[in-house]
């Protein structure tokens, strides 16, 4: 396996696939002067030490022997037979020299995950003309430019294979780890127990429950997926990290480990279904009516018309008209083209001066609709600021790549939003100002910025932004001012994500903190992908992450001739759901379920009995490991011999 990038995600993909999945991984990242700090990978950090150490060993050498235009060298890295065959490699510009360096002609997979997406498409074609029959993995931020990317490459493959692909998988999977970290983001944000996969229309909800009071019989839903931390169950939640609680989170427990857990919360399948489209997203053109009146101003027309049938009752009785006739004698008056009541009754003659007063005070509010209207078509492409009265909304910090996702989530669930960016010339601007989101620009370590986002009467705070100490400077601040208040933390690296929300849990134990990596949540991803499996999303536990795959049953021995009981694997894989549509377009080579443009039915209460036959299709999930021994080489290694 290579990887290919230059930040976090890079090194937490090859962590995964050699720690993981036990692959022989060569890693290419830029010069030590310009590459990024590695992350902790979490609990795997006392499995990894020595891989670490051993790649830092070997970029410390490569830095020595690195070439005149900055390509640098191959740096191999010895260690015992368990390390393999790890390399690291600098290079400055990811060449076709320095791909053949990586030995990309007999390699089984390439993961370009650099943050350009010019970079990475450069470099996919470089390694297509090297390897017809190698696997790549794009991270691509456009997701249409990065679907025609994909069938481009599939085509060169196909036609440079021809019928002699020999059962090579050389398939192209364009990822993004915006997309794929959003939904997590956003669920967090909304409510803080809800868990939420959706990926081409596929639906998957998830919900953490509190443990159920004495006397009372938890709701075991469609499946238990986790048991909570023993010491997670206080007001402040548990997200902490997987040492935060006397007994961490055990994942994809079995009946009778659910049955004796007492005192622990769990996360519970509530949902499995297919959904269309999200159409929850107001169209971007549309101008709703409500904002082209201030609320100010809408209560002035109504309170106008109030006059103005009032003084149509009033002129019924007097006169004994029938309504409408006095409605219309009203309007006549209201807009001073009636004949004087010279001779009629006192009464007619003051209802017909209370009418004309109306009159004068409709003129000024007519002409300041019509201004504000004006106003605000012109102000369209504008950015709107905070409207006076908001409340419970969700500040929103960061508008770059991942705060642009989630912004869109939040705005398909209908919350109401309020970002905060530093950037005038942030990337996510531009989607704010088409799905009308108001913006407040400013740095957010200055003083009076979160409160003109309204902070003390928000629902949540999301930060997002790219640097951790941006992100933990705007939860304490946003903590002075609403002790209670939910928040949501981007953090890069492990040790300080798990050292905040321990701080900020003891110092507000009734509030609710969350620390999320979006490395973290989608490295899997990427890293099934390159397997060629399809990896549909990833919902964090704690400090944990669960995985949700399609599987196709045939070939895996685990799962062909079994039954449902028989095939799950307490801590390892637990099968949720029958697919029993018709294969289409979005089924791979290798027969892996696709939910893309086909009608599907899900069979979610699958009897224990039921066995899992050649031709069935199941979604299951599974923790990194589990995935690993499932579907990785080594288990159809063991299963071919």
């Amino acid at each position: 396996m290579v990887v290919c990038g230059d930040d976090g995600l890079a090194h937490r993909l090859a962590a995964e696939l050699r720690i993981v999945y036990g692959e022989q991984v060569t890693l290419v990242v830029p010069p030590s002067g310009r590459r990024v700090r590695q992350p902790v990978v979490g609990r795997a950090r006392a499995a990894s030490a020595a891989l670490l150490d051993m790649v830092n060993a070997a970029v410390g050498r490569g830095s020595g022997n690195g070439n005149g235009n900055g390509n640098g060298g191959a740096a191999s890295a010895g260690g015992s037979e368990a390390a393999g065959a790890e390399r690291v490699i600098q290079a400055t510009e990811l060449t076709e020299a320095v791909l053949a360096e990586a030995g990309v002609q007999r390699a089984a997979a390439l993961a370009l995950v650099y943050d350009d997406d010019e970079t990475n498409i450069r470099a996919a074609l470089a390694a297509r003309r090297l390897n017809h029959r190698l696997r790549l993995v794009l991270r691509l931020y456009n997701r249409r430019l990065g679907q025609h990317i994909e069938d481009l490459l599939d085509q060169a493959a196909t036609l440079a294979l021809g019928d002699g692909a020999g059962g090579f998988d050389a398939s192209t999977t364009v990822l993004s780890d915006a997309d794929t970290a959003a939904p997590a983001l956003a669920a967090t944000a909304l409510a803080g127990t809800s868990k939420v996969v959706q990926t081409e229309g596929l639906l998957l909800r998830a919900v953490e429950r509190q443990p159920p009071a004495p006397g009372e019989v938890a709701d075991p839903g469609l499946a238990t997926l986790a048991l909570l931390s023993a010491t997670s169950n206080d007001p402040a939640g548990a997200d902490g990290s997987e040492g935060s609680g006397e007994q961490g989170p055990q994942l994809l427990p079995d009946a009778a480990t659910v049955r004796a857990a007492t005192g622990r919360g769990a996360v519970v399948l509530e949902q499995v279904s297919y959904t269309g489209p999200a159409h929850g997203a107001r169209r971007g053109g549309a101008l709703p009516f409500g904002s082209l009146f201030s609320r100010r101003l809408r209560w002035s027309l109504f309170g106008l018309v109030a006059c103005v049938i009032g003084l149509a009752v009033a002129l019924k009785v007097v006169t004994g008209e029938h309504l409408l006739h006095a409605t219309y004698v009203t309007l006549l008056d209201l807009f001073a083209i009636n004949e004087p009541a010279l001779k009629e009754s006192t009464a007619r003659q003051v209802l017909q001066l209370l009418s004309g007063l109306v009159g004068l005070l409709l003129l000024p509010v007519l002409l300041a609709a019509v201004l504000e209207g004006l106003g605000t078509f012109r102000s369209a492409s504008a950015l709107r600021k905070p409207p006076r009265g908001l409340g419970g909304h969700v500040v929103l910090l960061g508008l770059g790549k991942i705060g642009t996702r989630v912004l869109i989530r939040l705005r398909e669930l209908h919350i109401p939003v309020v970002c905060v960016e530093s950037d005038p010339e942030a990337r996510g601007l531009a989607t704010a100002r088409r799905l009308r989101v108001p913006v407040v620009l400013g740095d957010v370590t200055q003083e009076g910025v979160l409160e003109a986002a309204k902070i003390h009467r928000a629902h949540a705070l999301l930060a997002v932004t790219s640097a951790d100490t941006t992100n933990l400077e705007a939860a304490l601040y946003a903590r002075s001012v609403r002790p209670d208040l939910r928040v949501v933390l981007r953090l890069y690296d492990d040790d300080f994500a798990t050292a905040v929300y321990r701080t900020l849990r003891a110092a507000h134990p009734h509030a609710l903190t969350r620390s999320r990596s979006v490395s973290h949540l989608a490295a899997p991803a990427f890293a099934g992908a390159m397997f060629g499996r399809q990896i549909l999303g990833a919902i964090p536990v704690e400090r944990r992450v669960l995985l949700f795959a399609a599987v196709d049953v045939g070939g895996h021995p685990r799962l062909e001739g079994r039954t449902v009981a028989e095939a799950f694997r307490p801590g390892w894989w637990r099968v949720l759901a029958l697919d029993t549509g018709p294969v289409g377009d979005g089924a791979d080579e290798d027969g892996e379920a696709s939910v893309a443009g086909r009608p599907s039915r899900l069979v979610w209460d699958l009897p224990d009995g039921y066995v899992l036959k050649d031709g069935d299709r199941v979604v299951l999930a599974a923790t990194r490991r589990g995935l690993a021994e499932l579907l990785g080489r080594r288990s159809r290694q063991r299963a071919g011999a």
